[in-house]
This record gives C-alpha cells, sequence and structure tokens, in this order.
C-alpha cells in the first residue's frame, strides 16, 4: 500500500509569493503519519481551499501542498480498533486540508480521532453534497433545537441565506418544520429561497436598524453567517429567551450593540466553531442532517465537477464569481 501512486491537487510556490496549482502523481508513502488512510470519493470545495491555493498563511504555512478540508470515502488501512477496512466514512475540519495535506486528492492519511463513520440513510455522496457549510450550518440547528428553539416558539432568522452555509440551514430549517425568514442581498434570490422551504425572504435593508439598542421581537432563533450590524440587529429583536448562533464575518468581524438584549430579554449568542468541535456533538449533527433535517433539495445545491476542474473552481471563489456548492467527484 505505501506504494500506492495517486492523483492530487498540489500547491506549490513557484517563485517568492507566487503560488501555481496542478494535478500532480503521489504515492501513499508521502503522506502525513495517521492511524486511517482513506480512500476519497467525494470533497467539496470551501473558501478555506481557495485561500489555501494562493498561499494563505494564515490557513496553510508550508508548501507544496494538498488543499481540501472535506472528504468522503472509504478505509483503505487502518491501525485503530474503531475503523475497518472497507469502512465508509466521512473527515471533516480539525487540521485537514490546512497544514496537513487534504481530500482535494485520491488518498488522505488522518488520525482516527478526526474520522467518523457514514451515518445511515446518508450517502458518500450526499454527505459531501453537506460537506463543511451543512455541518456548520447542522450544528448552529444543533445550538438551537438544544437551547429550546421549537418551531412553535416562532420564526427563524437565516442571514447571508444564499451562501453555502445559509442556503443549507434553509432548507434544513425548513425540513425541520420552522417558519424561515432569509436574508440576502441579492435581488432576484428570493424564488431559490422559496423553493428551499423558506417562508419570507427579505432584502438586508428590511433587518439592519443601528440606532435602536432595542428592536421589536420578531426572532425566537438567529442562524448568523454575516457579522457586524447584521448580527447586532438580530440580537436587537430577538424574542424573549430566543438564542442567536453566529459562524461568519463576510460582512465585519464587528459586533456593536449593548447589553439590553442579553439581560431584559434573556437573549443568548452561542458561537459555533465547526473546526474543533466536539466529536459528540459533530455526530449527532450529521445523524440528524441523515434524517430528519435531511432536505430534498441537496441536488439542487449542488454542482459536481472533477479534480480536473477544482483549479478554476478555486479562482472563481477567489473573484466572487462561485455559483452554489461545489462538489468534487475524486473516484
Amino acid at each position: 500500500m505505501s506504494e500506492t501512486q495517486f492523483r492530487a491537487l498540489v500547491i506549490e510556490e513557484a517563485e517568492p509569493k507566487k503560488y501555481v496549482c496542478g494535478i500532480k502523481t503521489r504515492s501513499v508513502d508521502q503522506l502525513p503519519a495517521g492511524e486511517v488512510l482513506v480512500k476519497v470519493h467525494y470533497s467539496a470545495l470551501n473558501y478555506k481551499d481557495a485561500l489555501s491555493s494562493i498561499g494563505n498563511k494564515g490557513v496553510t504555512r508550508n508548501y507544496p501542498h494538498t488543499p481540501g478540508i472535506d472528504a468522503a470515502g472509504i478505509v483503505a488501512a487502518s491501525e485503530h480498533s474503531d475503523f475497518a477496512v472497507g469502512d465508509e466514512v466521512i473527515v471533516t475540519s480539525y487540521d485537514l486540508g490546512m497544514n496537513t495535506d487534504g481530500a482535494l486528492a485520491e488518498y488522505i492519511r488522518v488520525p482516527a480521532a478526526w474520522v467518523i463513520k457514514r451515518p445511515q440513510n446518508l450517502s458518500l455522496k450526499e454527505a459531501m453534497m453537506f460537506g463543511t457549510a451543512g455541518l456548520t450550518a447542522g450544528l448552529m440547528m444543533d445550538a438551537l433545537v438544544r437551547n429550546g428553539v421549537s418551531s412553535e416558539r416562532g420564526p427563524v432568522l437565516v442571514t447571508g441565506a444564499t451562501g453555502g452555509v445559509g442556503s443549507l440551514a434553509v432548507a434544513m430549517l425548513a425540513k425541520a418544520g420552522f417558519s424561515v425568514t432569509a436574508v440576502t442581498g441579492k435581488a432576484d434570490a428570493a424564488d431559490f429561497l422559496k423553493s428551499l422551504g423558506a417562508s419570507e425572504v427579505v432584502g438586508r435593508e428590511a433587518i439592519i436598524e443601528t440606532e435602536r439598542p432595542m428592536l421589536k421581537e420578531q426572532w425566537a432563533g438567529v442562524i448568523d453567517v454575516v457579522g457586524g450590524d447584521m448580527l447586532a440587529s438580530a440580537i436587537k429583536a430577538t424574542r424573549y429567551g430566543g438564542i442567536v448562533t453566529c459562524a461568519g464575518l463576510v460582512g465585519s468581524p464587528e459586533l456593536n450593540t449593548t447589553v439590553f438584549p442579553f439581560i431584559l430579554r434573556g437573549v443568548s449568542l452561542i458561537g459555533i466553531d465547526s473546526a474543533e468541535t466536539a466529536m459528540a456533538n459533530r455526530v449527532t449533527a450529521w445523524n440528524r442532517m441523515a434524517s430528519e433535517w435531511k432536505p430534498d433539495c441537496l441536488e439542487k445545491l449542488t454542482t459536481e465537477i472533477t479534480l480536473d476542474e477544482v483549479a478554476d473552481r478555486l479562482k472563481a471563489i477567489l473573484q466572487g464569481k462561485a455559483h452554489g456548492h461545489y462538489l468534487v467527484k475524486i473516484a
């Protein structure tokens, strides 16, 4: 097995601060140490992969490097009793694709602590249709539900609703029976978001209010990936005892608010980090995503590409020209 050759996307520093990517042949013995060797069947593209492809040292310190923070595949070799050859598994987050060679390749080797077995009712392909974006949305939903947010308590607000996390959150919340208000800055996105299950679609201007410290109570829960004034405004309009989850900062990392929503309405703000979240929470989210939260529109949200097409799609992501969620068929 150590001599097995495979194809991988490799980013190299051709000259100082100039990075090039291409498909290279590697061997399994070049992979990092780990208890579980996985033959990757599907991966997915994320913004972190795009940053890694241009030498962003906040994501990847050393090159040559293979990005890819999401993997679904079959165990090819295992030195850990929890996993046997032939097991179908999912690996996301932790250091995969950042400073550990990632899943835009036919093989990865990782610590057993990073691996979970594929849940029933979820294929390897469907797992990567969710990917890290879906897992993040699932963890945010799980935080809402664990803290008492139910469909009976009122609507849930989803910001950045046309993005990877937001669109999957809209679809999963709707599948679970919630009334969803989706926020988008794209005027032509209303029909798309309603097709995912949104009950209402509103523009940013309908939500953002920077003057008043408190707003009329509207939301039982919030899933926010925008940050900044959007998150502050959502907090101010959350109902008594409501839960606000945040996992992004595409608008701004700043949060200008007062303590009033927290001490007068008992609102809770919960940060979600999918990369290092506890395995128990991760497994719970995947199991629910495979069952009662699994939407019927995963195909609609996904564009399938090959490993040879990845370089061009990473450029599109960096240029803001990407459309939907890119599923990468590896094997």
